[in-house]
């Protein structure tokens, strides 16, 4: 049974979340990839501001398609996270508390989850029509010159995901392994 959480997230939350848990997100959840996260570590270089407050929100990796008439977004499956990796940790501090992707973490992005308690859900590659019919409302609020990887305000209904990696580290892609070999 799935597990309905609200974001913004929570620290009491997050702790609560554990590796292996099925999700349903509702709620705020912002959209960025590569090029926008190497946008934002340099916007913070440079002290400025970020888009958005980072306290307590999720970043959805997603490029999404052009909306067709009459729906508010197109597919929009997930991305390989390990190419934000670089900048993942920066963001951690700002007070990020969750990523959707899919896709192994590194360690220093796992290492920062653990000191600032956040965590990691994996989205389902291929289900991008399914997940854009869980986005209520979409908005563009950075960066519209990269098109697809603008940064986007979303309202979310029960968004599908799974608690890859938790706020201990628990890895469930590393449990699934060993569970295996114990076969």
């Amino acid at each position: 049974m799935a597990i309905r959480i609200e974001a913004p997230l929570t620290k009491e939350k997050i702790k609560d979340l554990k590796a292996g848990d099925s999700v349903l997100i509702s709620g705020v959840v912002y959209t960025a990839r590569d090029a926008a996260h190497k946008k934002m570590v340099e916007a913070l270089e440079r002290g400025e501001e970020l888009p958005f407050d980072m306290r307590g929100q999720i970043i959805y990796y997603v490029g999404p398609c052009p909306a067709k008439p009459g729906h508010v977004i197109g597919s929009c499956g997930p991305t390989t996270s390990g190419r934000m990796d670089a900048y993942t940790p920066v963001l951690i501090e700002k007070g990020l508390a969750g990523m959707i992707g899919k896709g192994l973490r590194d360690r220093t992005v796992i290492e920062s989850m653990i000191q600032h308690g956040a965590v990691y859900f994996g989205a389902i590659g291929g289900a991008g029509a399914l997940i854009a019919g869980t986005v209520k409302s979409e908005e563009i609020i950075a960066y519209e010159e990269l098109g697809p990887e603008a940064v986007r305000k979303l309202v979310v209904e029960d968004f599908p995901a799974v608690v890859i990696i938790d706020s201990q580290g628990n890895n469930l892609y590393e449990i699934g392994k060993r569970a295996y070999r114990k076969v």
